[in-house]
């Protein structure tokens, strides 16, 4: 049985009860607009359920319905309809049946993808209906499973990225599996309305995440080996330059996608230059012990201090990476957003229309997040809301500018912060520089005087044992004797004593001695100790530290 001759698809729908004579007008507005054909413009306008739709059409076109493809499919049948094919139409094939080939379609009123069909795979076909979402996920699974299984095959070492010519990135990138791999994510993001596409290395896979409807859903992983490709195969795309691994880079992909042409912006950042592992940073063995486990507490406000570029983005951005999970929402504010954040939802302030990072906290503590991160706390106002919110039971990462971890207690104090609200709900402050490494290729063993040693507060008995090193300059280093950098850190973590102190109103001083007396280890004890290494110099160290006054 069809749709009878001179009535339309609308006329039918209309005559049964699915929709009212108001809802199929602006459905076929709709459907003027996007070019999308009826049935999924009235499921999509929430007039109709797909069930309900799909079960009358198929009453009328004589079609079977099933739900649950996944129980139906024979994989083997998959490699009878190509990958691109199949996502291109939203075409699944179930089953061969005595030559007949079963696929299903929620869009059976695409005709010419029907028959387009027919001639590729050379035999007669039945389609069925089926819900749009079970055929878009079972294309996904199925075919990049399918796909990551043959490029397993490929004797494909992982070369070190920085290792590779433009040539070796071009030819990966042109390889036939990778290109249909990279059509197949962005067209999967495309069919499934996702707004962001995350692909991303870990270390022994690449992650691919689409963003829909504002939540991220995980898609199968390819394995880490190929990612330099994928990237590749991207940047060739958006007109990227695809020897450039250091510096983050935007461009456009310009595609057409079931009649539609679809822009998409591409965003780069190399992981290796942007987002950092806390074990990358450079804080000692038992002081990234005890950040690490300060930073998985459920409440409070933990502060990371120093001048403008000291690291203390890199530093939170590190943190939160560490703690993110599907589990926990976190919600940043920055000025501005450096580093795109996995996981979470990150927002600029933008002063000129009123979003400034008090008026932003306000709006963020009220979406429910578990883990907040505040750019930087610069008013009294920001730092209200911030411990509020750490006393109701938010973890709050922010930043200040202050010259040592103590200081950031006395700050809020000099802001109008009540001493018992800033002593209840900050939990950590750790305060940090960063400093010029000796180059490895070039270091040489320097023996120190009498006077370097007391600015870097050695004690008089360990001056003997105390050995340094200086960079003499080369080729790597352009000369200047230094390559790299690595921070140094102060963390002061707020006990009972140090609460006790600040409901006081100690001054900072106060504070670190006792602190130091605890066992806490200053910013100029732990460059000193980069120095014994042969990491850093004496002069990089007091460039950027002060002698400690206690």
């Amino acid at each position: 049985m069809g749709i009878p001759l001179g009535q339309s698809l609308g006329d039918l729908l209309a005559d049964s009860g699915l929709l009212t004579a108001d809802q199929l007008q602006q459905a076929l507005r709709e459907c003027e607009r996007s070019g999308d054909r009826l049935p999924v413009v009235v499921v999509r306008l929430g007039f109709a359920g797909e069930e309900q739709v799909l079960r009358y059409l198929g009453e009328r076109l004589g079609l079977q319905y099933v739900h649950d493809v996944e129980r139906l499919l024979n994989p083997e049948v998959l490699l009878k309809v190509p990958s691109e094919f199949a996502l291109r139409h939203q075409v699944l094939p179930l089953q061969q049946d005595d030559g007949t080939l079963v696929v299903a379609t929620a869009d059976p009123l695409n005709v010419s993808a029907l028959d387009d069909l027919r001639l590729l795979v050379s035999c007669d076909i039945r389609p069925v209906l089926a819900p749009a979402a079970e055929i878009s996920e079972a294309i996904e699974q199925f075919y990049m499973e399918r796909m990551f299984r043959d490029m397993a095959e490929l004797q494909v070492e992982e070369p070190a990225i920085d290792d590779l010519e433009v040539s070796d990135l071009e030819k990966m990138a042109s390889e036939a599996l990778v290109i249909k791999l990279v059509n197949l994510v962005l067209h999967q993001g495309i069919q499934d309305r996702a707004s962001d596409i995350h692909i991303e290395p870990y270390e022994t896979y690449t992650r691919i995440r689409y963003r829909v409807d504002g939540v991220l859903r995980e898609a199968s992983s390819p394995p880490r080996r190929l990612h330099a490709a994928i990237v590749s195969r991207v940047k060739i795309l958006a007109d990227l330059n695809i020897a450039e691994r250091r510096l983050p880079q935007d461009g456009r992909i310009r595609l057409r996608f079931s009649g539609r042409q679809i822009d998409m912006r591409v965003s780069t950042v190399d992981k290796s230059a942007g987002l950092r592992e806390l074990e990358d940073l450079g804080m000692p063995a038992d002081v990234l012990a005890q950040y690490a486990a300060i930073i998985r507490r459920p409440h409070g406000i933990i502060l990371v201090t120093g001048p403008t570029g000291s690291g203390k983005t890199t530093t939170l951005y590190a943190a939160l990476s560490r703690i993110i999970s599907p589990e926990r929402k976190v919600i940043t504010i920055e000025d501005p957003v450096e580093y795109q954040l996995p996981g979470a939802n990150q927002i600029n302030v933008r002063p000129a229309i009123g979003l400034t990072f008090a008026a932003g906290l306000r709006h963020i503590v009220r979406q429910d997040p578990d883990v907040i991160m505040v750019g930087e706390i610069r008013d009294r106002e920001t730092a209200d809301i911030a411990i509020h919110a750490a006393l109701t039971g938010h973890v709050v990462f922010s930043t200040l500018h202050t010259n040592d971890s103590a200081g950031a207690l006395t700050r809020l104090l000099d802001m109008g912060i009540e001493p018992y609200l800033a002593a209840s709900s900050v939990i950590a402050v750790l305060a940090q520089r960063l400093v010029r490494l000796v180059c490895p290729h070039c270091k040489q063993a320097v023996e120190l005087d009498a006077e370097a040693l007391a600015e870097l507060g050695v004690e008089p008995e360990l001056r003997g044992g105390f050995s340094a090193c200086r960079g003499t300059g080369c080729d790597r280093c352009r000369g200047a004797g230094y390559l790299g950098r690595t921070g140094v850190f102060e963390l002061l973590a707020i006990n009972d004593e140090a609460r006790s102190l600040v409901l006081g109103k100690a001054s900072a001083s106060q504070i670190k001695q006792r602190a130091v007396a605890a066992g806490m280890r200053t910013l100029l004890a732990d460059a000193r100790e980069k120095v014994r290494q042969g990491r850093a110099t004496v002069e990089e160290v007091l460039r950027v530290c002060q002698r400690d006054e206690i």
